[in-house]
Formats: structure tokens, C-alpha cells, sequence
């Protein structure tokens, strides 16, 4: 008969072989600053425009990578999204460890935002990937999919050096994820129990590869009263040391002036912010690139706005951008090019950018 220790020895030996692992591997991490307010950038297009040809310059016209580009112009944070198996393998795992280890060498740390799906993940699409489709309504098999793809992705980074300060599980997921098993339709108990045990597994995922970073959920329309949608989440189970959330001041209500947008949003960060604890983030901002001016009046005032605030930074989405560049897929889908961007036609930083040297 074996002899089984009792249960407190157990834990207490895991413990501390799980804690000498992490420093271990915690060690071959690359050492970065983390901003004590972020103004960062998600820049995962760049790969893919520089395979076309897409060059960038400095404020002042001198041609240079793309991260010293940014360093120039006050993004000191980098955001990356992670596709399971996307069209040209772009945002896919071995995309994203590439990027990543240039954020790392930038000296920049990283935020990995997991959408779970093979393409955009947003309220209005979370679809599953194709390689999980046979497990469809298989919740314990699809929680296993998020561990599994979660832990593969933050363990090809840790490997590779990179140093990750942030995640995200499931990326504007009012709505849940991985439809129809996460779906939030109904927002009954039986869809928030699901919902959640599929955060819950990427939370735990990333906590086991990163244990330090900052892991969160994220949702759209940051200026509206998302208070009990976090309040749903925490008592099916689900930890977060963050909250992540998106703002789009020109487009995420049409009724509304960009400064009421700016003023609500802010409201809410603080409230966030207070009732549960953690920091708030903006991680996804962004304004039309067509008025560059307006664009900086409108990211001036919200930067002077959540200093104020219980905000932890604002990642711009996808500033990169010029020249009406669009990916391949959008072109196989007959999309319009992304007109967010805030860099001029030839390659340099608008003024859109300019607040984020003055935040």
C-alpha cells in the first residue's frame, strides 16, 4: 500500500516547486520598463505591411524600424492579437513570438490579447475556430481547447524571451466567446456558468506561463455601465487583475459628441476602478485618420481626462497604417481599408499621435 502524504505537505511541495520553476523560467525573460501609465500601440498589421513593401519614418523623415518609430513619437507598450489558425498564418503563433521578441529587443513590454477564434473576435462575431468546430456544445472539451491554445502561445513567448505584462482572455467578449458554446445571448445563469468556466481555464492557463502578468477580460463601449457585466463574471468564478476595454470616441455612439464619449468613458474607468479594485485600461483607441487634427484634439483631451483617473494607459489600435494599406483578406472579403490609422501617406506619425509625447 502507498503511503500518501496528507494533503497540506502536498500543497505546500507544489508550491514550492512551483515557485522555483517560475523564478527558473522567469529568469531567461527579457528585462523591460513597465510605464506606470501606458501609451501604447497595437500594432499587430506590422508583419504583414512590411511583407508588402510598407516603410515607416520618424517624426523627422528618417526612414527607421518601426518600434524606434514609435519609441520617437511616446508609445512605450505594445499590443499583439493572437488568431488560432489564421488566413496566411498572420496573428498567428509563430507571427506574434516573432513580433514578440522585436517588442522585448525594443525594450517594450507586451500585451497579448487571445481572441480564440481565426479571425476577429468582437460583440458581433466570436466564431469558433475551425479546428474546434467538431467540439462545438462540448464545454469541457472546449474549456480544454482555451487551456491548450493559451498555454502553447505564452510558452512559445516565455521561450523565446519575450517579457509579457499583460493579457487579455477573449477580446470584446460582452457578448461571451467561442459561439455557440460561450454565447451570451440570454445572459442566464446556465450561459454565464459556460461563458465563464472558458475564462476561468484562460485565466488559469496564463497565470501558470506568466505568473506575474496582469490578466483580464475585455470588453467594447467603454463609456457605458459595464459594471454588471464584471459583477456576473465574479461570482461565476472568474479572477482578473485588470479590466481591458475599448473606445472609440468618433463611432462608439452617434448621438453623442467624442467629448461626452471621452467624459462617460472616464466615469466609468473610475467606477470600474472602485468597485472592484483593479486598474482599467484602455486597450484598444482609436480616430479618424481623415481629420488629423480633430483626431489630436480628441486624444489630448482624453489623455489629460484618465491621468486624472484610475486608468492604467491607452494602447492606439492599429496607428500604422497609411496609405489606404489593407490586408490580404480584407481584399478576398471586399472590405474598405481600415481608416483609423495615424501615420501620414508617406509612412511617418500624424498629429494624432502627437499627445502621447506630452501624456
Amino acid at each position: 500500500m502507498k503511503k500518501i502524504l496528507p494533503l497540506t505537505l502536498l500543497l505546500a511541495l507544489s508550491a514550492g516547486l512551483f515557485c522555483a520553476c517560475s523564478k527558473k523560467d522567469d529568469a531567461s525573460v527579457a528585462k523591460v520598463t513597465v510605464p506606470a501609465f501606458a501609451t501604447g500601440a497595437d500594432i499587430s498589421w506590422v508583419s504583414e505591411m512590411e511583407k508588402d513593401g510598407k516603410t515607416f519614418k520618424t517624426r523627422a523623415g528618417e526612414k527607421a524600424d518601426i518600434f524606434t518609430v514609435l519609441k520617437d513619437t511616446g508609445v512605450d507598450a505594445i499590443r499583439l492579437r493572437v488568431w488560432v489558425d489564421p488566413d496566411g498564418g498572420w496573428s498567428g503563433k509563430e507571427d506574434v513570438v516573432a513580433l514578440g521578441k522585436r517588442v522585448s529587443a525594443a525594450g517594450l513590454p507586451l500585451m497579448v490579447d487571445f481572441h480564440y477564434s481565426d479571425f476577429f473576435a468582437d460583440p458581433g462575431n466570436q466564431t469558433v475556430p475551425a479546428a474546434w468546430k467538431g467540439d462545438t456544445g462540448d464545454l469541457a472539451k472546449m474549456s480544454t481547447h482555451v487551456r491548450e491554445h493559451t498555454t502553447e502561445v505564452l510558452q512559445a513567448l516565455k521561450k523565446a524571451g519575450v517579457a509579457v505584462e499583460w493579457i487579455q482572455i477573449g477580446n470584446e467578449t460582452r457578448s461571451g466567446m467561442i459561439w455557440p458554446t460561450g454565447q451570451l445571448k440570454k445572459f442566464n445563469d446556465t450561459e454565464w456558468a459556460a461563458f465563464a468556466q472558458l475564462y476561468r481555464n484562460g485565466y488559469a492557463a496564463a497565470k501558470e506561463v506568466y505568473p506575474s502578468a496582469k490578466v483580464m477580460p475585455h470588453l467594447n463601449q467603454g463609456n457605458r455601465d459595464n459594471a454588471w457585466w464584471f459583477d456576473k463574471l465574479k461570482a461565476n468564478g472568474g479572477q482578473f487583475d485588470m479590466i481591458a476595454l475599448s473606445h472609440y470616441p468618433q463611432t462608439d455612439d452617434d448621438t453623442k459628441s467624442w467629448s461626452d464619449l471621452n467624459s462617460e468613458t472616464v466615469k466609468q474607468i473610475n467606477n470600474l476602478g472602485a468597485k472592484f479594485g483593479v486598474p482599467v485600461m484602455i486597450s484598444e483607441i482609436g480616430v479618424k485618420q481623415d481629420t488629423p487634427a480633430v483626431g489630436k484634439e480628441i486624444i489630448a483631451d482624453f489623455l489629460t481626462r484618465v491621468n486624472r483617473s484610475r486608468c492604467a494607459g491607452v494602447f492606439y489600435w492599429e496607428p500604422e497604417v497609411y496609405g489606404w494599406w489593407k490586408p490580404a483578406i480584407y481584399s478576398k472579403k471586399g472590405w474598405n481599408a481600415y481608416g483609423m490609422g495615424a501615420f501620414t501617406s508617406d509612412g511617418r506619425p500624424s498629429a494624432i499621435l502627437e499627445p502621447f509625447l506630452t501624456k
